[in-house]
């Protein structure tokens, strides 16, 4: 009898622990568009809540990118707010999201696409081991270069455009966001 209620006390144990560091660690995930981020939640399940994402969630949408998002991955979002979307030229989303333009618009949508896990420390650790700059492929194969200084991370697309990391390490089941405050675009 005692071995059954030792071994009923040590499982109740190991279950709270489990319960509280699964709560902790969404809990410690930072909050994006007002909305609280999951670990246990892919890409897409996380950002359809941020009121910050609601332009990108329907470009993804409108790209047929919500099945490849929702995937296995890893992949590393670079996840442009909508006054990013917003500061584009008049009229450049809309146009985008026509079915006309899908192929343009799932082009700069996968160049903010890294098909791996990069943590802004990662990111950190390689621009330190490349001297200043570290130039990483896209999804839609884009070159972009990270760059660090003073724990603050951007990202200059092929363009020149240059997007600061406002929030990092945003964590997801199938890999992690970094919300960026400019949209990135290819080389046309």
């Amino acid at each position: 009898m005692t071995i059954s209620l030792r071994a009923l006390s040590v499982a109740a144990v190991l279950s709270f622990g489990a319960l509280t560091g699964t709560a902790a660690f969404a809990q410690d995930n930072p909050m994006v568009g007002g909305a609280a981020m999951y670990a246990d939640k892919n890409i897409v399940e996380n950002a359809v809540n941020s009121a910050d994402h609601t332009t990108l969630v329907a470009a993804v949408k409108a790209a047929g990118l919500v099945e490849t998002l929702s995937g296995p991955g890893p992949f590393t979002v670079l996840a442009p707010t909508n006054e990013a979307f917003d500061a584009l030229p008049a009229g450049t989303v809309e146009t985008l999201l026509k079915p006309e333009n899908k192929d343009q618009l799932t082009k700069i949508l996968t160049c903010h696409v890294i098909p791996a896990k990069a943590l802004s420390t990662d990111i950190v650790s390689m621009v330190e081991a490349d001297g200043g700059e570290h130039v990483v492929d896209t999804v839609g194969g884009c070159k972009l270069t990270l760059k660090a200084d003073g724990g603050k991370v951007t990202v200059t697309d092929e363009n020149g455009t240059v997007a600061n990391v406002t929030i990092a390490d945003v964590l997801q089941s199938n890999g992690v966001i970094h919300v960026i405050d400019k949209v990135l675009t290819p080389k046309m």
